[in-house]
């Protein structure tokens, strides 16, 4: 049986590839793992049922034989550890790839979705005007320091890793801010993970969800 993974029934992002079981679904793809999803919607997600494999109640969740994950870096980290691909063999090397997972779920990520919340959430209140480029410039903080570190590299440390899958789906949550823009190594290091062959199967498996799309076999 392959592994089931949980998936947004409705979500917000019509999807446009933002949700996290995003992640999940181009590391299986990127690993060639056949998986199953299942589509819940926010109401089951406070369900005992779903709360007793998440129980922060979100998506994504993974689960395989007697196992059940939840979060989807760890998820990621085990498909990665489980299956070639996704880390380099080299002991060393390897720290370093999840070390880079871990920095964009730590590092990257808090101040990019609190802009991308006050953004989608804020635009009304009298301070989002004032606040808003505190919010940018602790992101570009952070862009500023990633840009020296990839200087003109493909990927962050050698070869594509799952620190690089996990750095892109942080990255890509700013797309709507215009702040890639700004960084134009950056962009172009997005845009390599976007054009990753497995990362089109998994963004058009999600998207056929509310497009109603048949994919190829």
């Amino acid at each position: 049986m392959p592994p089931t993974i949980t998936a947004f029934a409705n979500s917000p992002d019509r999807g446009k590839g933002q949700a996290r079981d995003m992640r999940v679904r181009w590391a299986l793809e990127e690993v060639g793992q056949p998986y199953d999803v299942r589509l819940v919607s926010f109401a089951a997600m406070k369900e005992p049922a779903h709360l007793a494999l998440h129980p922060f109640g979100q998506i994504p969740t993974y689960e395989d034989g007697d196992l059940a994950l939840f979060e989807s870096g760890a998820i990621v980290l085990h498909l990665a550890d489980r299956h070639a691909g996704l880390l380099p063999m080299e002991p060393h090397a390897r720290a370093r790839a999840i070390a880079w997972m871990f920095a964009a779920l730590s590092t990257l990520e808090p101040p990019i979705v609190e802009l991308g919340m006050a953004m989608l959430f804020e635009r009304d209140k009298s301070w989002y005007g004032p606040r808003l480029p505190m919010l940018q410039d602790r992101v570009r903080v952070r862009l500023g320091e990633l840009s020296r570190q990839l200087g003109d590299a493909n990927w962050l440390d050698g070869a594509f890793s799952a620190g690089d899958l996990m750095m892109v789906t942080v990255l890509r949550r700013l797309h709507t801010s215009g702040l890639l823009n700004e960084y134009p190594d950056i962009a172009a290091y997005v845009a390599r993970g976007e054009a990753r062959p497995a990362f089109r199967r998994a963004f058009d498996a999600q998207l056929a969800v509310f497009t109603g799309a048949r994919l190829a076999p």
